[in-house]
């Protein structure tokens, strides 16, 4: 479905730097039993105190994860792969995690999307040296979040090449933020060696009447004033994924933290249907001028999908379209 989308060329003008296409890497828990599902289940042991006897208990809680990659093209987050993250078996010497979940799902993003220019964007856990051998094996860029004591090297440097600026009364590496509601500065130092990487490092300062805020990313595309504000955007759209993505389909929509099955293969099953359901339902309520006009809710625009599904028929002119370039601009 994604790729039917990349050749139509309807995402175009939502490519980050007018070259490359968002992706961001995200993982959330789906399930959690208080007794072993299965033999593929994560374990998290925890330690409570009992609030009647006061004594100190131990707990042991399962769980099932899954690592997304989500394209994001302006306000929509649409499933490209999915790889749960699973134990292969209950007597595991060392447990199934995020990381290893994330060389697996890159492997099959790189042989579905051989030539896509991609840049990746996630948050301060992959900002790490095998995470950048895997992303220039790839021929792929990225954008992660980044918190000081994630790679303490990249931090000093990056302070003191800032500092070393701005006593030296030099300000070129900075772009001012002015907009209606907010203000701010970004600040940026570009080729930082890491290991034979050379990592590129913005810090973004906003505030507006409610709160301040400070965040920094990592990235290996060149920073200057014409997209220092564009990578902002990018990096900081990450949220989307929790936000439009894995938030609404836990609460809003498809409740997928409820176990539609206790067969672990239905389970899974079920999330990747849902996965195909959302960039359906995401494709009609944003694609549709008319049906925004209508403002219907979310039970009248899925009830209105499933009866056309049930009870339209395609005609030779609706076979034709298919082939043809997308012509509504998504919002």
């Amino acid at each position: 479905m994604i790729k039917k989308l990349f050749k139509k060329r309807c995402f175009d003008s939502y490519r980050i730097n007018g070259e490359y296409w968002g992706i961001a890497i995200d993982g959330t828990g789906i399930f959690t039993f208080d007794k072993k599902h299965c033999e593929h289940c994560l374990r998290r042991v925890y330690k409570y105190t009992d609030k009647e006897t006061g004594e100190e208990k131990i707990k042991t809680i399962y769980m099932h994860h899954v690592l997304e990659a989500k394209l994001i093209v302006g306000n929509m987050v649409l499933s490209v792969a999915s790889e749960f993250i699973e134990n292969e078996s209950e007597d595991v010497e060392k447990q199934d995690c995020e990381l290893n979940a994330f060389y697996r799902l890159t492997a099959r993003l790189k042989d579905t999307f051989k030539k896509l220019p991609i840049c990746l964007i996630a948050d301060s856990l992959y900002a790490c040296e095998n995470v950048l051998k895997q992303c220039k094996a790839n021929n792929w860029n990225y954008l992660f979040r980044f918190k000081e004591d994630r790679i303490k090297s990249i931090t000093d440097e990056f302070q003191a090449l800032k500092n070393m600026e701005e006593e030296e009364g030099k300000k070129a590496n900075v772009v001012k933020i002015r907009e209606s509601e907010q203000r701010g500065e970004i600040t940026w130092v570009n080729d930082i060696d890491y290991r034979g990487f050379g990592v590129n490092v913005f810090e973004c300062e906003l505030e507006d009447e409610k709160r301040k805020q400070k965040f920094t990313f990592i990235t290996d595309i060149k920073i200057t004033k014409s997209n220092a504000k564009k990578l902002m955007n990018a990096g900081r759209s990450r949220w989307r994924i929790e936000n439009e993505g894995f938030n609404r389909q836990k609460n809003l929509r498809y409740h997928i933290e409820h176990a539609s099955s206790q067969d672990y293969n239905a389970m899974k099953n079920h999330y990747l249907l849902t996965q195909i359901t959302e960039i359906i339902m995401v494709l009609h309520e944003h694609g549709s001028k008319i049906l925004r006009s209508m403002k219907k809710t979310i039970k009248e625009i899925s009830s209105r999908l499933l009866e056309a599904f049930r009870g339209q028929t395609l005609t030779d002119e609706d076979i034709a379209q298919l082939g043809k370039p997308m012509q509504i601009r998504f919002t």
